[in-house]
């Protein structure tokens, strides 16, 4: 039972540095299909803000 805490936990603390390391940059809204799937010139050349 122990190693399903720890394993929660471990994996818990991966996730938020993953998210917090990301910032504004995750995209959450899912599968994309036709045009919305074309990324902006700005974001696919990785130009910075």
């Amino acid at each position: 039972m122990w190693k399903i805490a720890l394993g929660f936990v471990v994996f818990a603390a991966i996730s938020l540095f993953v998210i917090f390391k990301a910032g504004d940059k995750v995209d959450m809204s899912g599968e994309k299909h036709g045009t919305e799937a074309i990324a902006p010139t700005g974001a696919a050349s990785g130009a910075k803000h």
